[in-house]
């Protein structure tokens, strides 16, 4: 009879996903987000069989940024469901706090994803392996293209908020100074670069970069070593670019205050 009940109960709660999504999908305004979320998927597919031609732990790092753009259609599609929802005496200040339980449970899984590149860079530096590079720029400039115009495409409220309200990254300072710089030079620039520039167009941008250094070595030299020095790299710069959201978002789910 136990078994009974448990299964009856799991499939109310898969019958109330499913009702929900539906809720969601019928509004027209996610149909974008649902489109960006399947060519995300068909991109994902096809980065991860090039990472495993070309044995790049660079752009398996790489790659994990555009799963990460997947947690943040995610968390977009959230932010649609909440907007539709009412109060309820369950949940008296309203959802709001799913939105931000998202933000937080996807930052915390990209940080997840960059110790793991960590750990194996460091197995790595042991025992170097060659590294392929026929599809490595071709990886790079795809997953660049689609995060990019995934991140500027894309409203998203949540992480748009958090990114704003949470400290800046070690990331930002260090581009912070250069951009004075450059818009001292050309003031027609501040818009884009001050006072701080997106965390994940920028962390978008630096990974690529560093791809495209390590491609470049590779070929010149031969030195295979370069792309798990580019994986530590792109690892650190997510980790940097993600702690301070999920310390943000973590501080408002333990307050239980309404996020405004």
């Amino acid at each position: 009879g136990t078994i009974h009940l448990f299964r009856k109960s799991q499939r109310s709660l898969v019958g109330k996903l499913t009702h929900e999504f539906r809720l969601v999908a019928a509004d027209r305004r996610s149909w974008k987000i649902l489109l960006f979320g399947a060519i995300n998927l068909i991109c994902i597919g096809f980065l991860l069989m090039w990472c495993s031609s070309t044995n790049s732990i660079a752009l398996t790092a790489y790659t994990y940024l555009t799963i990460f753009d997947l947690f943040s259609l995610v968390t977009c599609l959230i932010s649609y469901w909440v907007m539709m929802k009412k109060p309820s005496p369950v949940y008296s200040f309203g959802f709001e706090r799913f939105e931000v339980l998202a933000v937080f449970a996807s930052t915390v899984l990209a940080q997840l994803g960059a110790l793991f590149i960590l750990k194996e860079s460091v197995e790595r530096f042991l025992e170097q392996p060659e590294i392929h590079t026929g599809r490595l720029l071709v990886g790079t400039f795809v997953a660049l293209f689609f995060n990019l115009f995934t991140m500027l495409s894309i409203k998203n409220k949540p992480f748009a908020y958090v990114s704003e309200a949470a400290s800046t990254s070690w990331l930002q300072e260090h581009v912070a100074d250069l951009s004075r710089s450059i818009c001292g030079i050309i003031p027609g620039l501040s818009s884009i670069f001050l006072p701080r520039m997106n965390p994940f167009v920028l962390i978008d941008i630096a990974g690529a970069l560093a791809l495209c250094i390590t491609y470049m070595l590779i070929e010149i030299n031969n030195y295979f070593g370069v792309d798990t020095a580019s994986a530590i790299a792109i690892a650190l710069m997510t980790f940097s670019t993600m702690y301070p959201m999920s310390v943000y978002s973590g501080k408002v789910l333990l307050q239980v205050r309404q996020p405004h």
